[in-house]
């Protein structure tokens, strides 16, 4: 049997980066291979950048498969994924938020130094969630890796339903501008103010908050930390259907997303274990 044919990541290049918080900067892409991706179907939907890993010696644009093939793997493209804030394809233009904590981590630094001219490699996109007309309510819950999937779903939410927002970031100084909605709440959670650790203060504010009436679908991502008390919450306390939610962790606290991804299924798989005993 054949090999399936790898595949073959598309470019882009920036048109400019905009600082539209403390912590967070987007940087807009254009390039053939942005105008000729389709349109986005979810609001979820996201890349995979491929980013060369520190000291290594080419740049963009570059063959992934030459250099898997001519050098150590150390050096091999290392991939991060990116929710699309927004795809303009009249314009040709993509939009990608990145979380900037100085020259911590690899996209970050590579966000905050980016400017006109700058090429980088990607794949996909994917996603496969957007808000439903179903829902009552849409319970929208995360931190600032899920803050651009929140606002893009706040966009497109139907005019039929309303939307809980709870968006966990580190100080008041350090709020994510979000669309204005008259049918939507949001609920701003502080990790500085208590000193807790990324999801906590997050999940506190969902567990207090009243549980909103009628039909009720969530969307909840970011630290994997968080994601397990709010898994109990949701599947467990208030017995919400698993196909009215959609939860996962991003990432999770001391893990790249190499290590992450690598771990993830085990994760999620003790989670479900301890759900169902729970559940008995």
């Amino acid at each position: 049997m054949s090999e399936r044919p790898r595949p073959v990541p598309k470019s882009a290049t920036v048109v400019r980066t905009e600082q539209v918080a403390r912590d967070l900067v987007r940087v807009i892409l254009t390039g053939d291979d942005i105008a000729k991706l389709p349109p986005l179907d979810f609001t979820d939907h996201y890349v995979k950048l491929l980013l060369p890993p520190a000291g290594a010696d080419y740049d963009h644009p570059f063959d992934a498969d030459e250099i898997r093939e001519n050098h150590p793997r150390e050096q091999w493209p290392v991939t991060r994924t990116y929710t699309i804030r927004w795809l303009d394809l009249e314009a040709a233009e993509l939009a990608l938020d990145f979380v900037v904590h100085g020259d911590e981590g690899l996209a970050g630094p590579w966000a905050m130094r980016a400017k006109a001219g700058d090429q980088i490699s990607f794949m996909g996109p994917g996603g496969a969630w957007g808000p439903s007309e179903a829902a009552d309510v849409h319970l929208l819950v995360g931190d600032e890796s899920a803050a651009p999937a929140i606002a893009a779903a706040m966009e497109e939410l139907p005019e039929s339903s309303t939307a809980q927002v709870f968006v966990e970031v580190e100080d008041p100084q350090a709020q994510i501008p979000l669309p204005e909605r008259d049918n939507v709440h949001v609920t701003w959670a502080y990790r500085a103010t208590t000193g807790a650790a990324y999801g906590e203060a997050l999940t506190e504010a969902v567990r207090n908050a009243p549980w909103p009436q009628g039909r009720v679908h969530a969307f909840v991502h970011g630290n994997a930390d968080m994601i397990k008390p709010l898994r109990r919450y949701l599947f467990v306390e208030r017995e919400l259907p698993r196909d009215q939610v959609s939860i996962s962790g991003y990432w999770r606290t001391g893990h790249n997303e190499d290590a992450w991804q690598a771990g993830k299924r085990d994760f999620n798989a003790q989670i479900e274990q301890k759900e169902a005993t729970l559940a008995g």
